[in-house]
């Protein structure tokens, strides 16, 4: 005989929980019964759904043989049941044993604490390298480096009214990106004052890569674009401009955990306060 157990049946409070984050989805799996009332969750709440479902199999008679299964249907909506569903829309995309699955369930769990742990500790250390930076900003501008930065300061002066950014931001990215030397090249092919990737240009319609007005145009367009979509949070958008937008979503709006970035970030605002000190002596 076969036991049909419902999601209902697994967490008592799955419903409370679905309507909060799903609603259209939670209600109509509650108007479901018995074995038509498969749960229906987004991806996003899979995790804590499968972490009970085979903690109670696990719990329940005949364990050892218990399986779970999980369909999508057409509309992405996914199912987990205990035993095999029919439906035209449904695709089988796994099948676990329970223990197997509580097993994956722990290991995905703690790795994921680790990796917040890992990030906390590094967000934690950045704040703390700002907050000396406020304090000691780098050297001021001097020599050849002073001469250069002077002939671009109407320029750069311009795009930031032009932008909604101080002149300062664009001095400590300049100065961080290429020492105000316009004929800079990276070794990954950023170009230019603000080191634009050609893709980069391309997306802010920068026509000459290597003319300083439009390359410091393009930088400062994407910087406001930056610091737009990330709330005026200025680490974030530095973080941004080093390592792409998507890195830093990826990392869950932090600055990603590369060194790079790291230093990166760092440098600039090391550079943005000799810019304030500067400007207010």
């Amino acid at each position: 005989m076969k036991h049909v157990m419902t999601a209902a049946a697994v967490c008592p409070g799955w419903r409370t929980l679905a309507r909060a984050a799903f609603p259209k989805h939670a209600e109509d799996a509650s108007t479901k019964t018995g074995a038509d009332r498969p749960q229906a969750v987004r991806r996003a709440g899979g995790l804590l759904l499968l972490a009970g479902l085979g903690v109670a199999l696990l719990a329940g008679p005949g364990a050892a043989r218990a399986d779970v299964y999980k369909y999508v249907d057409d509309k992405g909506n996914i199912y987990f049941s205990d035993e095999p569903l029919r439906g035209e829309t449904l695709r089988l995309e796994w099948k676990r044993t329970a223990k197997r699955l509580a097993a994956e369930n722990k290991e995905q769990s703690d790795a994921l604490r680790n990796q917040q742990a890992t990030q906390a500790r590094l967000q934690a250390g950045l704040k703390s390298s700002n907050n000396l930076y406020s304090v000691r900003p780098a050297a001021p501008v001097s020599g050849s480096m002073s001469v250069r930065r002077a002939r671009y300061q109407h320029l750069i002066e311009a795009e930031a009214r032009r932008n909604g950014l101080t002149p300062d931001l664009l001095h400590a990215v300049i100065r961080t990106e290429s020492a105000y030397k316009s004929n800079a090249l990276s070794h990954a092919g950023a170009c230019g004052l603000m080191q634009l990737m050609p893709g980069t240009a391309e997306r802010f319609r920068v026509r000459d890569i290597w003319d300083p007005a439009e390359n410091i145009r393009g930088g400062a367009t994407y910087l406001r674009f930056l610091l737009d979509l990330f709330q005026n949070d200025l680490q974030l958008a530095l973080a941004g401009y080093n390592a792409g937008e998507n890195a830093v979503k990826r990392h869950g709006y932090q600055i990603p955990p590369y060194r790079e970035t790291q230093d990166y970030v760092r440098k600039v605002l090391r550079h943005l306060s000799a810019e304030r000190s500067a400007s207010n002596s």
